[in-house]
């Protein structure tokens, strides 16, 4: 619990003789050393409802209402009054200026400029208006006055293609005028004017359709070909539009046994990459929680190979290291090292099938004797 601070008189007073002169609460804050600027503006609501005797009250220390400390003279006591009322004659000096009268273009601005300070009701005492009407004066004013901000707001979100959020769109309005920052949210919300750079990514409510237990616990070694395989699938970003490469890795020997690339990520494309797959009862195949293998059409089709399915725990990647790494060495070795950052979609689908080509049959492995894939299964054989 942070340790309240307990702030002289000459402090207080010297904070009130500031913002009375119209300096910015920030920089009395930084001068005066003052930690919260909820107590500058209780402080001054005191001073302006002529309750400046609470300003010599301890920390913590809350008088009851309308009762405080007995003035030490009455010299003390009239002090007070004066201050009190020379306070009301400023507010009027403020407000009306030389021969005007009290008008809402005056008092809305003012009112707001105080707010926090002292109660509407003080103020309105202090003006000699009713509640009622300041309320009534201020829908009309903010009705009245709405519609430029609008506009001015509308005009900077198209100028800078909307690409500022509400706080860079109050910090350019405060070069003309004086606004809240709620408020241009506010504004920007009603009319649809946010940013538009970083769309929110909504999540899918709910849980997958059907998931498996995790079988695999990353033993991500087999004793005979086909009986461990596992698969995912991966974004191809490096086209004229976004393709997919879904494959099926055999643990046995890192050999890619099917593979299918597209251009939409539904369930018929990873049936596409199940279906090369002969029947294999007794095998196991592991994926993650995507949305295609928790479908019910996947999961009928791997039962009806007789395999059985294990899945990734929720969120860890890691489960499923082998099949992330081979299509991380795959990007490596094609995109990548030869610098293909825009490409065709034809010359994509190409240097995958050559890849898969190569790592099947060309490509040695530390691990496989120095041997690739295929001659190392054909050896086993």
């Amino acid at each position: 619990m942070a340790t309240r601070v307990s702030y002289p008189m000459e402090v207080k007073m010297k904070a009130i003789e500031m913002r009375l002169a119209g300096i910015p609460v920030k920089d009395v804050m930084e001068q005066l050393n003052i930690r919260n600027r909820t107590q500058l503006k209780t402080w001054m609501r005191w001073y302006r409802s002529g309750e400046s005797h609470r300003l010599e009250q301890p920390v913590g220390k809350q008088y009851s209402y309308g009762k405080g400390p007995e003035y030490p003279s009455e010299i003390e006591k009239l002090k007070a009054e004066n201050r009190f009322l020379k306070q009301q004659l400023d507010v009027f000096k403020k407000v009306q200026g030389t021969g005007k009268e009290v008008s809402p273009e005056i008092v809305i601005p003012w009112m707001e400029s105080i707010r926090g300070e002292v109660s509407v009701s003080q103020a309105c005492a202090w003006l000699g208006i009713p509640r009622a009407t300041y309320y009534r004066w201020k829908a009309a004013y903010g009705a009245k006055h709405t519609e430029p901000e609008v506009e001015r707001i509308r005009n900077l979100c198209k100028q800078h293609k909307f690409r500022y959020g509400y706080r860079k769109i109050t910090a350019l309005l405060r070069k003309e005028q004086t606004i809240n920052h709620k408020r241009v949210q506010r504004i920007m919300q009603r009319e649809g004017l946010q940013c538009r750079v970083k769309v929110k990514k909504r999540k899918l409510a709910g849980q997958p359709a059907h998931t498996a237990e995790h079988l695999l616990k990353r033993q991500f070694q087999a004793d005979a070909p086909m009986q461990k395989l596992v698969t995912d699938i991966t974004y191809l970003t490096f086209g004229g539009k976004t393709l997919y490469l879904s494959s099926i890795l055999d643990l046995f020997n890192g050999e890619i046994v099917a593979y299918s690339i597209a251009d939409k990520q539904d369930t018929a494309f990873v049936l596409d990459t199940l279906n090369q797959l002969p029947d294999l009862p007794g095998a196991m195949l592991h994926s993650d929680q995507g949305s295609v293998y928790t479908s019910w059409a996947y999961q009928e089709a791997v039962k009806g190979k007789g395999i059985t399915m294990s899945m990734s725990r929720k969120g860890t990647p890691a489960d499923n290291a082998r099949i992330e790494s081979f299509h991380s060495t795959l990007k490596s070795e094609t995109f990548y090292l030869e610098g293909f950052t825009c490409t065709t979609t034809a010359i994509v689908e190409q240097t995958v099938r050559d890849y898969i080509t190569y790592y099947n049959s060309i490509r040695i492995q530390t691990k496989l004797n120095n041997q690739s894939p295929i001659d190392f299964r054909r050896l086993a054989a």
